[in-house]
C-alpha cells in the first residue's frame, strides 16, 4: 500500500535526520525537496546566472535535469547524471538557496519533479511546503519545530561554523520563507507539531514512529486496521471433506479428536457424557485437509438428555463423507455397538472401525474380536498415547472423497455468545440457526466445547461461537468445568464482538459482571442481550433498570438489545446492534481531526494542576484499532479522572458504541 510521510519545518529543525531515520525504519523512500533546491541553485552558480535575473535562471532549467536517489541509506542528489551531494552543501550555494527557493518557475519546476515521486511508491519527503502544497493529502503531516538557538546548535554539529553567522544565517532564512509570496513556510492544518528544541532526535523519532503506526504505515498494522474483508461468495467456498467421530459415550472419541488436531481442543475427562454437541474442527494429514466432528456418547435406547446427545451424532453421520466408529477394545462390543452399526451400514458412508485403548500386543488379541462387527479390518490405535493413529489417518486419507459437504468459509466477522449457565446461549444459537444445532437442557452446563456455526443475518454470514456457561473463575473450577471455562475464554480471544447473554427475569449477579469485565479485558467488542424478556413484567422491568443504572455504569458504552431465545422476539435487532459495534471496533480517527477535537477539548477544560505544575498536553495519536486504542503525549502526568473525561467526550464526539476504547499516556518531560 503506497505511504506518503509529509514533514515540514524550519530549516535546522531536523527533518532530514527525522525522515531518514523513519524511511530506513518502514521500509520506505526518502526525498530530500531541500536537496532540489540546492541543485538548482548549484546549476545556477555553474551557469554564471546567480547575479542574473530570475527570468534567465528560470529559462535555463529546460536544460538542466535534478533527480534524487531515494534510498535513505545512501541518498544522492542528481545533475544532469552526476552526483553532487556533496558540492550543494557549499557555502555558496547555501548563501543563495532562499533567493533560488523563492522563484516560483522554480518551484513549479520542482513540484513536477517531487510529484513523480509520490507516485513512483511509499515516500517519506521533507521541505517546506510539503502538506500545504507538494503532497496535501500526505497520509501524515508532521511539522518539526525548535527554537532558533537549537535549530543553531544542530547546524554546527553538522560543520557549520560560525555560533553568530549560523544563527543570523537561519533568521535570515526564517524570514525568506515566511515572507515569500509563493508557498510561504507554514504548517498545514492537519499537520502534528513536535517541538523538538528540548527532545533528543532519539526521542523525536520515537514519537514520531508512534504517529506513523497509528496512521497505518506499518504491515503489522496494516493487518490489524484491515477493514471487514467481504464474504466469499459461493463460487469462491472450499468444499472440505467431513469425517464424523462416532461411538458410545466414554470409549474415547474426544481423545482421538485431540490425537487427530495435535493439540488439546475438545474437553476430555475421565467420565461418560463430557462432550454433548458435535462439534468441528478443521484437520490435515499429509497435506489433506478435512472437518473432523467430535460428538456426544451415541446411545439408541438412552433416556432424557441422552436422546437429544444421540440426534446430534445421528446429524453428523447425515452431514459426513466419512465415519469413524469408535469402540473400546477393553469392554469389547456392546448390544449398542451393534446397535449403531445397523445405523452406520444404513447411511451407506464409509465407515473406518478404530479399536481404541489398544496400548500394546496383549491388547491387539482382545480387539481382534471386533472383526465380528461385519466392519472390516478395525484399525488398532491408542488415543491416549497416538499408537498406530498414522496408519488410522492413512485410511481417512485415502477412503476420503476429492469434493466434500462442507463449504469452507472464510472472512466473516465472529462472534461470541457468553454468560452464566443457562441464560439462553445455545437457545439463540438454534434460534438464529434454524435448527437444532446444540443441545439444550434444563441442566445447567449442557455446552461443554465451544461450538461454530455460520449463520446468515441481514444478509451478511456470521460465524457464531456457542460456549459453555461461565460459573465461577478457571482457577475455582474443576474437571470439565474448568477446560470449559478456559475454552470459552479462548472463544472470546477468537472472536471480534461478544454477546454477553442475561437472564432479564433474574437480578444481575457479580458473574455477570466478572462477564463482562473479560470482555472488555480482552479487548472485544460487546452487546448486552437481555434474553427472556418474554417473562418479565413490568415490576421487573422498572427493578431491572434501576439496577442497570447503578451496576452497569462502566459498560454504559455497550450495544444494549431486548430479546426472547425462546420466541425469536426482537432476534432482527441483533443484526444491527452487532454492526453498529463493530464498525466502532473497527474505527480510526484521522490524527488531525483527534487533535484538533482535543485541542478545543482541553482549551475549554484543561488538566488539573499536579505538583504545582499544570501538565501540556501536546497531541495525541490512535496507534491501533479493534479495539481503538490512543496515546497522548504529554509534559506530565494526566490524573485517571482526566483520562476518564478525555475517553466520555471521545465517546460523545466520535460514537465508539459497543467498543471498549484504551487510553494512554506517555510524559514527554523537557529537561534541557
Amino acid at each position: 500500500m503506497l505511504r506518503i510521510l509529509a514533514i515540514d519545518g524550519p530549516s535546522g529543525s531536523g527533518k532530514s535526520s527525522l525522515a531518514r531515520a523513519l524511511a530506513t525504519h518502514f521500509d520506505m523512500r526518502y526525498l530530500d525537496t531541500g536537496a532540489l533546491y540546492r541543485t538548482v541553485t548549484l546549476a545556477a552558480l555553474k551557469l554564471d546566472l546567480l547575479t542574473g535575473s530570475d527570468e534567465a535562471i528560470v529559462n535555463a532549467l529546460p536544460g538542466i535535469t535534478v533527480t534524487f536517489e531515494a534510498n535513505p541509506d545512501q541518498p544522492r542528489a542528481l545533475l544532469n547524471g552526476q552526483d553532487v551531494s556533496e558540492a550543494i552543501r557549499t557555502p555558496e550555494v547555501t548563501a543563495s538557496v532562499s533567493r533560488i527557493a523563492a522563484i516560483p518557475g522554480v518551484r513549479q519546476y520542482l513540484l513536477r519533479v517531487q510529484r513523480e515521486f509520490l507516485l513512483a511508491g511509499s515516500l517519506a519527503i521533507e521541505g517546506r511546503d510539503i502538506g500545504t502544497v507538494v503532497a496535501p493529502n500526505a497520509d501524515l503531516k508532521i511539522f518539526l519545530t525548535a527554537d532558533l538557538e537549537a535549530r543553531a546548535v544542530r547546524r554546527r554539529a553538522q560543520g557549520e561554523t560560525g555560533e553568530g553567522d549560523v544563527a543570523s544565517e537561519l533568521s535570515a532564512r526564517d524570514h525568506v520563507d515566511t515572507t515569500r509570496a509563493a508557498s510561504p513556510l507554514a504548517k498545514s492544518e492537519d499537520a502534528i507539531e513536535i517541538d523538538a528544541t528540548f527532545l533528543s532526535l532519539a526521542e523525536v523519532i520515537d514519537i514520531a514512529s508512534d504517529l506513523m503506526v497509528g496512521a497505518g504505515f506499518t504491515d503489522e498494522d496494516d493487518d490489524e486496521f484491515v477493514l471487514p474483508e467481504e464474504i466469499v461468495t459461493e463460487e469462491e467456498q472450499i468444499f472440505l471433506p467431513v469425517v464424523a467421530i462416532l461411538g458410545r459415550p466414554n470409549v474415547g472419541k474426544s481423545t482421538l479428536v485431540n490425537r487427530i488436531l495435535g493439540r488439546r481442543e475438545a474437553v476430555v475427562e475421565d467420565q461418560p457424557g463430557v462432550t454433548r454437541d458435535r462439534v468441528m474442527h478443521d484437520a490435515e494429514w499429509n497435506g489433506r485437509r478435512f472437518r473432523i466432528i467430535d460428538t456426544g456418547g451415541w446411545e439408541p435406547k438412552g433416556v432424557g438428555i441422552a436422546i437429544k446427545v444421540t440426534r446430534q451424532s445421528e446429524a453428523a453421520l447425515a452431514h459426513c463423507d466419512v465415519a469413524i466408529f469408535v469402540v473400546d477394545s477393553h469392554v469389547g462390543a456392546l448390544d449398542e455397538d451393534e446397535a449403531i452399526v445397523r445405523l452406520l451400514r444404513k447411511s451407506g458412508k464409509p465407515v473406518i472401525l478404530a479399536a481404541n485403548k489398544v496400548d500394546g500386543m496383549r491388547d491387539e488379541a482382545d480387539a481382534h474380536a471386533l472383526w465380528n462387527l461385519g466392519l472390516g479390518e478395525p484399525y488398532f490405535v491408542s488415543a491416549l498415547h497416538g499408537r498406530g493413529s498414522g496408519d488410522l489417518l492413512d485410511e481417512v486419507v485415502k477412503v476420503l472423497p476429492k469434493d466434500g459437504t462442507s463449504p469452507e468459509v472464510t472472512n466473516v466477522r465472529r462472534v461470541a455468545l457468553v454468560g452464566r449457565q443457562n441464560v439462553g446461549k445455545s437457545s439463540m444459537l438454534n434460534r438464529l440457526a434454524g435448527t437444532e444445532r446444540v443441545v439444550v437442557d434444563e441442566i445447567a452446563g449442557t455446552t461443554r466445547d465451544p461450538v461454530d456455526e455460520i449463520i446468515e443475518l441481514a444478509g451478511k454470514s456470521w460465524r457464531f461461537i456457542d460456549t459453555a456457561g461461565i460459573r465461577r473463575r478457571p482457577n475455582q473450577a474443576d474437571g470439565a468445568d474448568f477446560y470449559a471455562a478456559l475454552r470459552t475464554q479462548v472463544a472470546i480471544e477468537r472472536a471480534e464482538l461478544a454477546i454477553a447473554m442475561i437472564d432479564a427475569s433474574e437480578p444481575l449477579t457479580e458473574q455477570d459482571l466478572r462477564i463482562f469485565s473479560l470482555i472488555e479485558e480482552s479487548g472485544r467488542a460487546l452487546v448486552l442481550a437481555f434474553n427472556k424478556w418474554d417473562l418479565v413484567d413490568d415490576d421487573r422491568r422498572r427493578e431491572l433498570e434501576r439496577q442497570i443504572d447503578r451496576e452497569l455504569v462502566q459498560f454504559g458504552w455497550a450495544e444494549r438489545v431486548n430479546i426472547s431465545a425462546k420466541t425469536g422476539w426482537h432476534k432482527d435487532r441483533l443484526a444491527p446492534a452487532i454492526q453498529r459495534a463493530l464498525a466502532s471496533w473497527d474505527a480510526r480517527i484521522p490524527t488531525g481531526r483527534l487533535n484538533s477535537f482535543l485541542g478545543q477539548l482541553i482549551s475549554a477544560t484543561p488538566p488539573p494542576v499536579r505538583g504545582g505544575k499544570q501538565p501540556r498536553v501536546l497531541f495525541a495519536t490512535q496507534v491501533a484499532a479493534r479495539p481503538p486504542r490512543f496515546v497522548i503525549f504529554s509534559s506530565g502526568f494526566l490524573e485517571a479522572g482526566y483520562r476518564r473525561f478525555i475517553e466520555r467526550r471521545l465517546r460523545e464526539e466520535f460514537e465508539f458504541t459497543g467498543s471498549p476504547i484504551e487510553i494512554s499516556v506517555k510524559v514527554r518531560e523537557r529537561t534541557r
